[in-house]
């Protein structure tokens, strides 16, 4: 999806036409972020995309690449530094999960990347008006320290807005990309802002927290083996509304309207970015089974004692032999699925679902149905080669 350039050439440009630089452009949100500017007429975007990989399968050239690892400082400054003065819109949708969430380490690996890129990017930044940082919907809660409760059926303690203080135990690296955004921009010619998504859902060969690279990979080797497609997780996960999703359509139509609408006008402002429509695993898994053409038994799809760790972590053969049967892009199972992220997902001891009142009232309101959401991007991966039909 994106042409390399070793060195990168800038020109010069007219004052109505934009130039986004897009850092974590091979993942979930990056990728669309680029469909979406790629498309628009009306001003013109030149595009420059950022990642330490290109994507396994490039399909066209909707951008130029730039190959960078952003722990490196002087490599950030030689290879973003030229861009500087062209630059009109900066999207921040990377992170680095080497590190255990709500770990020092973490916090530290992330803030220096944010770091690195705005020291090359912000000297001569003259034509910067936006910079719209993607965190997530995790900002609300902490991992240690603190007593999880599920509350009672309609309570409102569930649904976070925007407005929610931060927690004060474990480590968030979110707060301190927020924080370091407030410390560098400054003056009045630049807004920054902040996307939180939920439960991401997209394409991307790219991304640590692949949900549905996960469930399509599951569900292929499902029906390869003629194995039973089973909801493995809590009984709480599976029948109450869990969880919000994020389509990444969604989220990249926020991300590029938060930049450029004209709406969003004071520096930090905040906005939770999920589809809007509740949703329970048990009312939809049926008709995710049906689409990848998987056994369905509605009667036992829900299996608590089930572990994705431990039932499909031994079969990456079992992808190859698919891979080699259906004919698709060559992938290693990891590339597309990750196991224990699934099993945390569908076991996760808190539920995790905000209010998106604040960007419909700023005039942002697309909403999606989620099961919507994994259809389509099912039809996406499958038409990428991906996954089999």
């Amino acid at each position: 999806m994106g042409s390399e350039n070793s060195s990168i050439t800038t020109e010069r440009h007219d004052d109505d036409e934009n130039v986004a630089l897009i850092f974590g452009v091979t993942g979930l949100v990056g990728r669309e972020i680029v469909k979406m500017l790629a498309m628009s007429n009306k001003p013109k975007w030149t595009i420059y995309g950022v990642a330490r990989k290109p994507e396994i399968s490039s399909m066209t050239k909707m951008y130029s690449f730039i190959s960078c690892d952003l722990l490196n400082a002087s490599e950030t400054k030689h290879k973003l530094s030229p861009l500087q003065d062209i630059v009109s819109h900066v999207f921040w949708v990377t992170w680095s999960g080497e590190y255990p969430l709500d770990s020092d380490e973490c916090c530290v690996q992330n803030r220096t990347m944010l770091a690195n890129a705005l020291d090359a990017i912000l000297p001569n930044a003259k034509r910067l008006k936006h910079f719209s940082l993607q965190t997530g919907m995790k900002h609300y809660v902490s991992l240690v320290g603190e007593t999880l409760s599920r509350g009672g059926e309609g309570s409102s303690v569930w649904y976070y807005s925007e407005e929610c203080p931060r927690k004060s135990s474990g480590k968030n690296f979110y707060y301190v990309l927020e924080d370091l955004l407030k410390e560098k921009i400054s003056g009045d010619s630049v807004v920054w802002s902040v996307q939180r998504p939920g439960l991401l859902m997209g394409s991307s060969t790219r991304t640590l927290y692949n949900f549905m690279g996960s469930l399509c990979v599951y569900g292929a080797m499902c029906k390869y083996l003629n194995l039973p497609f089973v909801f493995g997780g809590t009984r709480e996960c599976w029948e109450e509304c869990y969880i919000d999703g994020s389509d990444s359509n969604l989220v990249a139509e926020q991300h590029i309207f938060a930049a450029t609408s004209g709406r969003v006008l004071d520096k930090g402002e905040a906005f939770n970015a999920i589809n809007g429509v509740r949703f329970t695993w048990k009312e939809i898994w049926p008709e995710i089974g049906r689409k990848l053409g998987v056994q369905v038994n509605e009667e036992s799809m829900f299996d608590e004692g089930f572990s994705f760790e431990r039932e499909m972590g031994e079969r990456k053969h079992v992808w190859e032999e698919i891979l080699l049967k259906e004919n698709l892009v060559q992938t290693e199972v990891g590339d597309l699925a990750n196991w224990v992220f699934m099993d945390v997902l569908f076991r996760c001891p808190f539920k995790l679902l905000g209010r998106r009142d604040k960007v419909d009232k700023f005039g942002f309101k697309r909403k999606y149905r989620t099961l919507d959401s994994i259809l389509y991007w099912i039809d996406v991966m499958r038409d990428e080669k991906l996954i089999p039909l």
